[in-house]
């Protein structure tokens, strides 16, 4: 029978019980709550993703009420969030187009990655695995990433085309040539959300539905004025025969790539065949093959890119018939004389499956298929798990610091203690479940935990109950969501990360040390320049600190100490103190190990040769927390060869674990235990108190001040 403890490990939602009517029905008022801001955000980052609107809603579901139920925190509320849906998108963008079935696939697979690989953690209870990746690279990381967020929406508020393409930067660069062809009421309706829920955020009771209200009065202004103008064409009915070339040429390449996807896909599930079977010709030939294909596929992906690039600077006038009918497409400024159009500017949007589609008004989400999520096994794939490896495992890390920090920060006002190995299994499980019904990573929401908190939240029905009321949402109010103009959408995510930028913070990081300092500012930096590969600039972010650790460890601070005026030994440089023709007192700050345990050599023997008169060499070893093989075997040698030439090494200070090191291997029997003191006062009273210094005027016998002898002095 399994105990209670034990009981509580594997069911945490155990613990919420007894649970009486008042807690329940605070909870649901805040779940509730929550979920009317949660419902038009969740869309907002589903949109960020590169996904329909509606994965947004699928993973406010499942996952949100795994995520509690198995989490330790009884007010995180797990969900879609800005950064880890930007990060969805950065990693599977290059390997399938945005909006696509494929990308769908590989994004319900990255999401299954996640999920096992935060379960691991959490239940290979290394969840201080995060540690590794320190504040300042997250924050410069955090920063850069919300400018790219931000900087991503640009299109959506101006209603001008956007490219994807390796390099953000460059996207970013070619869209600001669009702006002379800016959407006046895309424009328009972003302004007036943005002014919109400025406005009611500074209303008290308005403040937290502030998000839900601008939603509800676009979509009704949006229905009203008529503001979607979406349509569907051939490239037969662009009259450009120069147009009509290239889209062709598009729609012909585009099927080659689906095409030599298919066959690397094949030849690859061979290849692993002949390995396994260790036919080593066979394996070659088709490694050989594999990379040929993937050139070819390289090259054919870079000609669309360049493709759709001209396209997009490309608008049409379309004859006037309806906008469900077909109709020719001219160019802006060669439409004949005695042709009647719409007088509408019309853009290329996307092209799939032989298929155009034209847009020429506001850009809304459209049809929203109502219902739960169905349950979906993600596609297993080597080459594809591969691919998306390193960015499940920052995803994993990414997420989870974002929600244990949120996690942390809500128990300290709530008095609950937080698990954070329970928490990595409570995420891990909210994303291997909602991989099955078709969410992306998910993640702890400041926002969403913010609001259950606030509203009173006390324990986990009110994040089961926000769910539900998703579930409510899918099953019931979709179709009420069709005019939602994507421009409030890209408003929405606007504000969410505006927080995100805290310069503030960077430059307290650089005041507090220039090392984190610069550490931050090259994430920073690196996440810009490798967008929207974001997982390199955190790897270069997290590389550079774990670097410039090793960096300072390897020479950490070491003073010649002298006797300050208090009595206190003291850094004899910094104090102007008088050097002692006795004793030479060192003290090393900074564990002893094999990457410094030459500087600290080099640092000993520099102190002796300074000071050579001195027949005493003082260690104090009060900051050195540790010590490995390495560190050991140069004590050894030092003493060796310091006896040798007259000088007697002495220890003040060292700790427990240091000693039983030294007692272990042997070298505190052959040092002499009358070598080692507690104190470096003890140290100095023992070789004052031999015959030939008792009358000798020294800087270290006693305290020029007080005159307190050495061994009533605190070290």
């Amino acid at each position: 029978m399994l105990t209670k403890p034990l009981l509580l490990r594997f069911f945490p939602f155990l613990a919420w019980f007894p649970i009486n009517s008042i807690i329940l029905r605070g909870d649901l008022i805040a779940g509730v709550t929550g979920a009317l801001v949660l419902v038009p955000k969740a869309m907002a980052y589903a949109q960020l993703a590169g996904l329909p609107v509606y994965f947004g809603l699928y993973t406010a579901f499942v996952p949100a009420i795994l995520g509690i139920l198995w989490g330790s925190s009884r007010q995180l509320a797990t969900g879609p969030v800005a950064i880890v849906s930007l990060m969805t998108a950065a990693a599977v963008a290059p390997l399938a187009a945005p909006m696509s079935d494929q990308f769908v696939g590989l994004v319900l697979l990255l999401t299954l990655m996640v999920g096992f690989i935060q379960f691991g953690l959490g239940a290979l209870s290394l969840g201080t695995i995060v540690n590794f990746v320190s504040h300042p690279v997250i924050l410069g990381f955090m920063n850069a990433a919300a400018i790219i967020i931000a900087l991503s929406q640009v299109d959506m508020l101006l209603g001008i085309p956007k490219g994807r393409s390796d390099s953000f930067l460059k996207d970013i660069w070619e869209m600001f040539g669009h702006f002379p062809l800016t959407h006046l009421p895309t424009l328009a309706m972003s302004v007036f959300a943005l002014v919109l829920m400025l406005v009611l955020k500074k209303i008290s009771f308005l403040s937290k539905p502030s998000v839900l209200i601008a939603v509800v009065v676009t979509t009704l202004i949006s229905y009203s004025v008529g503001y979607e103008h979406q349509s569907k064409s051939t490239p037969g009915e662009i009259a450009d025969p120069g147009v009509q070339a290239l889209v062709s040429s598009y729609i012909q390449t585009d099927a080659q790539i689906t095409a030599l996807n298919n066959v690397i896909t094949t030849r690859s599930a061979a290849l692993r065949a002949a390995d396994k079977e260790h036919k080593e010709r066979t394996s070659v030939n088709l490694s050989h093959q594999i990379d040929l294909l993937r050139i070819e596929l390289t090259s054919s992906e870079k000609q669309n890119i360049e493709r759709m690039r001209q396209l997009r600077r490309v608008y049409f006038e379309r004859t006037k018939v309806p906008e469900n009918e077909p109709a020719t497409l001219y160019l802006t400024e060669h439409v004949p004389a005695d042709v009647e159009t719409d007088g509408r500017h019309w853009h290329i949007k996307k092209i799939e499956k032989g298929e155009l589609k034209i847009v020429g008004g506001g850009d809304v989400i459209g049809l929203v298929p109502a219902g739960l999520p169905s349950f979906r096994i993600p596609t297993l794939s080597l080459d594809a798990i591969l691919s998306l490896l390193s960015a499940a495992l920052i995803i994993s890390l990414v997420a989870f610091m974002e929600s244990i920090s949120m996690a942390k920060a809500m128990a300290a006002q709530s008095k609950q203690r937080i698990d954070p190995n329970q928490e990595l299994i409570g995420q891990g499980l909210s994303n291997i479940g909602g991989a099955f019904f078709q969410a992306y990573p998910a993640c702890g929401s400041f926002t969403g935990s913010a609001i259950n908190l606030q509203a009173g939240a006390k324990t986990g029905f009110a994040m089961v109950f926000n769910g539900l009321f998703v579930a409510v949402t899918l099953l019931v109010l979709t179709p009420l969501l069709y005019h939602l103009p994507k421009a409030v959408l890209a408003v929405i995510i606007l504000l969410a990360v505006a927080g995100l930028i805290t310069p503030a913070a960077l430059k307290h990081t650089w005041q507090a040390s220039r090392y984190d300092g610069v550490t931050a500012l090259i994430t920073f930096i690196a996440t810009l320049i490798f967008a929207p590969h974001l997982d390199k600039g955190i790897m270069i972010g997290a590389t550079l600190a774990i670097v410039i650790h090793l960096y300072r460890t390897m020479s950490p601070r070491v003073a010649i100490l002298g006797r300050f005026r208090d009595g206190t030994l003291r850094d004899a440089s910094v104090n102007n103190l008088p050097p002692s023709d006795v004793v030479t007192a060192v003290r090393f700050d900074g564990r002893l190990y094999f990457a410094n345990v030459s500087y600290f050599e080099d640092a000993i023997l520099e102190a002796v040769a300074a000071n050579p008169d001195a027949p005493y060499l003082l260690i104090v070893g009060d900051a050195i927390n540790d010590i490995d093989a390495s560190g050991e075997e140069v004590i050894h040698h030092l003493v060796d060869r310091l006896n040798e030439g007259g000088t007697y090494v002495m220890f003040a200070g060292l700790k427990k674990q240091v000693l039983d090191v030294l007692r272990s291997t042997g070298l505190w029997e052959k040092i002499g235990a009358e070598h080692f003191f507690a104190t470096a006062d003890e140290a100095l009273a023992n070789i004052y108190a031999r015959p030939e210094y008792v009358d000798k005027d020294d800087p270290f016998k006693v305290s020029p001040r007080t005159n307190v002898p050495a061994t009533q002095l605190q070290g």
